[in-house]
């Protein structure tokens, strides 16, 4: 390899928390970065060399894209699978991930039965097109998650049923196609960030994930959980990148149960959320990963430096309105703590605004780390 003035320049479909993060990541490698997002002046576009404005289905945008760029990459599920695969065939670029790994992940249904498939252990589920269908789904597993099989993230698009009568209810709640999958008696929820490059694979520690109305609110490293557990994530990680093709890091959500089996909820095919913890407390984070990964570059270490809990800073307000975070000098204060701040000017209840990382010595002991976490990051206010 050999560093050139300048350096190759990345393109990256989306342009929210997780470009600007992919971008600030890509800067010390010597790598640009120009994102295409429909909103103007989006998060990721104070720290990219630009922004292409347009939808993630504009073939024009996805064009003038192209033209400017290296290679491609996406940080969100919705840019669409054939016209990345389309501007790469014409501009001659390498997208990755493999476009056709975007859209099986993108339908839920077709997710899960590509991994049951492949023997990847999964709940069970049922593909539901109506009230009927979901009464039946109540009838085989009882209580279920009504899941759209498109476009659903951070709890949107998800419905938990346990009465018949509800049916007709949750299939207009979740607006078109679904798919029932039992509930899972799970002790605890982890995810394994996992990466693919050009001829190597890595994953990182398994974190420990507490969500509540089905969105993400803190992980925890390590997991609290023992080492058969967490050697067991790993493998079915690995497993999962079996299905998989194309190079990049794709974070993958396990439920582990009271008898310590892993099953796989989702898999995202980019940086994730539950992996934010990388930034301070691996040696290399998901961010630097994914820019090496979809450029071919050699991978770096995934080894954690120390324990480690990131909470989400949710928007905590009633109504949408501008983002005004106060008491932010008590997280700034804090020798433990880092403030990532996603630049979003406005605030809506329980969007994802930033995060706060809290690190501790090695013996610091997990559940400790947590309260702390959330101390501090419940200390800020949206005025």
């Amino acid at each position: 390899m050999t560093v050139t003035v300048p350096g190759p320049t990345l393109g990256v479909v989306g342009g929210g928390q997780l470009g600007r993060m992919l971008t600030e990541a890509a800067a010390p490698l010597g790598v640009d970065v120009v994102v295409l997002d429909p909103t103007p002046d989006s998060p990721a576009a104070p720290v990219a060399r630009d922004q292409v404005v347009g939808d993630f289905d504009d073939p024009a945008a996805f064009r003038e894209l192209a033209s400017r760029v290296d290679a491609l990459t996406f940080e969100i599920e919705l840019a669409d699978s054939t016209l990345l695969e389309a501007v790469a065939d014409e501009f001659d670029l390498s997208v990755n991930p493999d476009p056709a790994t975007l859209s099986m992940i993108e339908d839920k249904l077709v997710q899960k039965r590509t991994l049951r498939e492949a023997g990847v252990p999964v709940p069970p589920f049922r593909r539901v097109d109506d009230a009927a269908d979901l009464r039946d789904a109540l009838a085989e597993f009882g209580s279920v998650m009504l899941k759209a099989r498109t476009g659903g993230y951070d709890g949107r698009g998800n419905v938990p049923v346990t009465d018949p009568a509800d049916a007709e209810d949750a299939m207009e709640a979740v607006g078109g196609p679904a798919m029932a999958e039992t509930f899972v008696d799970f002790a605890r929820e982890l995810s394994v960030i996992a990466v693919q490059g050009e001829a190597e694979t890595r994953t990182f520690p398994a974190g420990e994930n507490v969500h509540e109305n089905e969105i993400l609110r803190e992980t925890i490293l390590p997991a609290r959980t023992d080492a058969g557990v967490l050697a067991r994530a790993e493998e079915v990680a690995r497993d999962v990148l079996e299905t998989l093709s194309g190079r990049g890091v794709f974070g993958i959500e396990l439920f582990e149960t009271p008898d310590g089996d892993i099953s796989v909820n989702e898999i995202a095919p980019r940086p994730h959320n539950s992996g934010h913890w990388t930034i301070e407390g691996a040696q290399t984070s998901q961010f630097e990963q994914h820019v090496r990964a979809v450029l071919g570059w050699p991978l770096g270490s995934t080894r954690l430096r120390c324990p480690t809990v990131m909470a989400n800073v949710l928007g905590t307000v009633e109504e949408s309105k501008s983002a005004r975070l106060s008491n932010v000098e008590a997280v700034l204060r804090d020798e433990d703590a880092s403030l990532h701040w996603y630049g979003k000017d406005e605030v809506r209840p329980l969007r994802k605004m930033g995060h706060v990382t809290l690190t501790g010595e090695d013996e610091t002991d997990a559940s400790d780390l947590l309260a702390h976490a959330r101390e501090t990051r419940d200390s800020l206010r949206f005025e």
